[in-house]
């Protein structure tokens, strides 16, 4: 059974650093790409992040988040990281993991939001809530 298991949100000062954890189960993550994607209530879900797979070693970081967020994999744990710095209040989201094809990141589509023909996604997690408030 293919799951995906999201982990490490909480409540975190503005300034402050989360790391989100995305385990998989059921399939190898590591022959898919990997996004973690963000949603607030009432709108789509966007992109924060895409990464390939290690054999094509493309990582493409949504412009709101380059230089605050690193996405990270461990095969032998068959997970992925989210290191999230310098976090601000706008960061406030639930933030989901998501597998698709090895060529996901190719295209515009994943960062969304809600793009023409769908996201490329094909699983998601359930979500981690993140809060960034003072």
């Amino acid at each position: 059974q293919v799951q995906l298991v999201e982990s490490g949100g909480g409540l975190v000062q503005p300034g402050g650093s989360l790391r989100l954890s995305c385990t998989a189960s059921g399939f190898t993550l590591d022959n898919y790409a990997v996004g973690w994607l963000r949603q607030a209530p009432g709108k789509a879900r966007e992109g924060v992040v895409c990464m390939s797979s290690s054999s094509d070693g493309i990582t493409v970081y949504a412009d709101s988040v380059k230089g605050r967020f690193t996405i990270s994999r461990d095969n032998s744990k068959n997970t992925v990281y989210l290191q999230m710095n310098s976090l601000k209040p706008e960061d406030t989201d639930v933030y989901y993991c998501a597998t698709g094809p090895p060529l996901a990141c190719g295209v515009s589509a994943w960062r969304g939001p809600a793009p023409p023909g769908g996201m490329p996604w094909d699983y998601y997690g359930q979500g981690t809530q993140v809060t960034v408030s003072s």
